[in-house]
């Protein structure tokens, strides 16, 4: 057996998911299932919780696990206000959503869902923002970046 290669019928270490594995399609498609079920779950507001009712909320994306068990569901109130709370009241309801959800798919199982808060949303604006500081402006010029826009 060569030093470099895993034995026969057992993955490498670094084909894990977390490690780079690349996403499925049957991954993909099953996260795009859940945004669209649970987003127009909370667009009826159904779920009776005083933090959850009347709160318009962003399902941006639906990360499920290869095995299909589990569900990371990225999750932000359109206000951007309350967050904690809006995401501690979507974790407290998990189980009722995923019951909901499961009348709408014909998955064998449906998948754990975990609610966390996005925080994508926050990254692009400090990217905004450290993209239009002096020094960075500077070095996108002479770099030949620069945007022609001003």
């Amino acid at each position: 057996m060569s030093r470099g290669r895993p034995p026969a019928g057992r993955q490498h270490r670094d084909d894990d998911h977390r490690a780079g594995r690349p996403v499925s399609q049957r991954q993909l498609r099953v996260g795009e299932l859940l945004r669209h079920l649970i987003a127009e779950l909370l667009r009826r507001d159904t779920i009776h919780d005083p933090h959850l009712s009347g709160v318009a909320i962003t399902i941006s994306e639906v990360r499920v696990s290869p095995d299909l068990k589990n569900a990371t569901v990225f999750a932000l109130p359109l206000s951007g206000r309350n967050t904690a709370e809006v995401i501690a009241a979507l974790n407290h309801a998990a189980a009722f959503i995923r019951g909901q959800v499961s009348k709408g798919t014909e998955l064998k199982f449906t998948p754990k869902l975990t609610f966390i808060g996005d925080e994508s949303f926050d990254e692009a604006d400090r990217i905004r923002e450290l993209l239009e500081t002096p020094r960075v402006k500077h070095d996108l010029e002479e770099a030949g970046w620069a945007d022609d826009e001003d």
